[in-house]
């Protein structure tokens, strides 16, 4: 376990076979990292001054079952399972050039799209980056010398708020308050389905939302404001349940990724398809048109970058108002929130 000198900095070490490594660090969290990274074989390797592909693959993928999510690290893998049908594996990193990075991205682009060369490109180039700092990997990273691919992406569908109103409308139960919670919080899904009764303050009428989709992978935690629909839908849900999850099944569990209830829903109240996520769109969008200021929809969305917010927009303004006031239509005339309150008993499909 890395240890905190005077300086501020932090010392790891590691111990092989009677033989001791230390190297200092800034943080707690690059000295833990390079502790687990070292190996009897990354040693060998560092004496001889040779890695593998291969070598490179695996010691990065372990570092990333441990720092990222279920989500993030298969896709990590996928990417290297595609990588090296196209790549040896068994490839000397020295020699991994430009021209190979070219060829397999190139491949994706004309395969899949350019998007999804981008996207591997990204992984690939951060894969290169950790091997660098902790492997002795060329500085020369070949995945960033190639450039992006002219991508050609469909527009996301964002449901009109009049199918939303609807759907809130006409469902009942459980599967109205988790749909409420997903437009009034603008949370992902799986922020959602790990919420946790003691994640909601009701007498600061705030929602704890945890997420791992910022740089290291580490589990962190954003407050937001919970509008007086959703207070009162929430209050009226906790009483129905004893599970400590806001959203589990019949067994108290929490649900795992409910992937098909949009289908459902959608089909129930005759409205096309949309997915979860556009609910996160379709709350940036209300907030934009009732003139919210991009700061104050970025810190709710919990970006880190301005420019991903305006992504989610059509049209960016900049007077600040109230959640309430955008979910409760004092600024559209709309009021998209519970018509009535939950029957007691009520079921409906999952």
């Amino acid at each position: 376990m890395p240890y905190k000198m005077k300086n501020g900095s932090y010392r790891a070490h590691k111990m092989i076979n009677g033989r001791r490594k230390t190297k200092t660090f800034k943080t707690k969290k690059e000295a833990k990292a390079w502790e687990s990274s070292q190996t009897e074989e990354n040693w060998l390797r560092e004496e001889t001054g040779t890695t593998s592909l291969a070598e490179w693959a695996t010691s990065y993928l372990d570092m990333a079952t441990e720092r990222f999510s279920r989500k993030t690290y298969e896709e990590k893998r996928t990417v290297f399972s595609r990588f090296f049908k196209v790549v040896d594996s068994g490839t000397d990193a020295r020699e991994m050039s430009l021209q190979l990075a070219h060829r397999y991205l190139g491949l994706q682009a004309r395969a899949r799209s350019g998007h999804a060369a981008n996207k591997d490109r990204k992984n690939l180039m951060a894969a290169w980056n950790w091997g660098v700092r902790f492997m002795g990997l060329p500085e020369r990273n070949p995945f960033r010398m190639v450039e992006c691919y002219p991508e050609e992406r469909e527009p996301k569908y964002v449901p009109p708020e009049e199918h939303m109103q609807r759907i809130l409308e006409n469902e009942t139960g459980e599967v109205r308050v988790f749909l409420l919670a997903m437009l009034h919080t603008a949370a992902r899904r799986s922020e959602l389905l790990s919420l946790r009764w003691s994640d909601l303050d009701f007498e600061r009428r705030t929602v704890r939302l945890g997420t791992r989709k910022r740089k290291g992978g580490d589990l962190e935690y954003d407050q937001i404001p919970m509008t007086e629909t959703l207070y009162r839908a929430l209050s009226e849900h906790m009483r129905r349940t004893s599970s400590v999850y806001v959203f589990s099944n019949e067994d108290g569990q929490p649900f795992t990724a409910r992937q098909h209830l949009m289908k459902r829903v959608c089909k129930r109240n005759n409205v096309p398809y949309f997915s979860f996520h556009a609910i996160r769109h379709l709350a940036a969008s209300m907030m934009d048109r009732a003139g919210v200021e991009l700061a104050t929809i970025q810190a709710i969305l919990r970006h880190q970058a301005a420019t991903t917010t305006s992504r989610y927009l059509h049209s960016l303004r900049g007077v600040k108002v109230e959640l309430d006031g955008v979910f409760q239509g004092q600024k559209q005339g709309r009021v998209l929130e519970m018509k009535r309150a939950p029957e007691e008993g009520s079921s409906e499909a999952q």
